[in-house]
């Protein structure tokens, strides 16, 4: 049976790509397909995000993209300004649904954080995973003030009847400070979801092979790795 799972972040630029690809390389021995329903701020044929997971997690994994807008800025933003069509939710869907006829795992990477508009009648990736029936897996920072965000995403997710399926902060510091280090028992307290994982800072300029055989080191067992919490 094919399972969905939708990775969003607490905000952008926190290591939702890098987070993707692990949970995709710890995937062992099961087909994988990511999806990226808008990519943003490159031009065409610049490797986006998908290409990027692919290129972490192996060859194995089908990469998909919906949509692609030049300039860096929010999905709907973005589609209104180079004059071309969003991406709306049921797209999204109907596009996971699709690869998970022929895939054992589809990971569906959002842009930003959840709410983050698609279109102009404010679809988001909340509303893809509603009409999915998908958990969401949470990206966030390691550092001071990411318990905020972290909780507010949270709570968004519960306000919508979605289910937050743990948090994993997107890059781990080699040498954490103390907000980091506390932020190990305090961030599934503000997500109210276990903590499942931490990615290394830097993990994503590792060769495909490196990142491939790290992945499953930072990621706990309920995303097929061997990671525990340590203060």
């Amino acid at each position: 049976m094919s399972t969905i799972l939708v990775v969003s972040g607490t905000g952008t630029e926190i290591g939702k790509t890098v987070v993707t690809a692990a949970v995709a390389a710890a995937a062992r021995g099961r087909r994988v397909a990511v999806l990226k329903p808008a990519q943003t701020g490159l031009a065409p044929g610049e490797p986006g995000d998908a290409a990027e997971v692919a290129r972490l997690a192996g060859s194995r994994v089908t990469a998909v993209e919906l949509a692609r807008f030049p300039e860096p800025l929010a999905p709907a933003t973005a589609a209104r300004r180079a004059g071309l069509v969003p991406v709306r939710p049921f797209e999204v869907a109907e596009a996971a649904e699709k690869l998970a006829t022929e895939h054992d795992l589809v990971l569906v990477e959002g842009a930003g954080g959840l709410l983050v508009r698609f279109d102009d009648e404010g679809g988001t990736l909340a509303d893809a995973a509603r009409l999915l029936s998908a958990p969401v897996l949470l990206v966030a920072p390691a550092g001071l003030g990411t318990l905020n965000a972290t909780a507010l995403t949270a709570e968004a997710l519960r306000n919508r009847g979605l289910s937050c399926r743990g948090v994993v902060i997107g890059s781990m510091p080699a040498e954490p400070d103390l907000a980091s280090r506390c932020n190990i028992e305090d961030l599934p307290v503000a997500a109210g979801a276990p903590l499942l994982g931490a990615v290394p800072a830097g993990a994503g300029s590792l060769s495909g092979a490196a990142f491939a055989a790290g992945a499953p080191g930072w990621l706990a067992p309920e995303l097929g790795g061997t990671w525990a919490a340590t203060r």
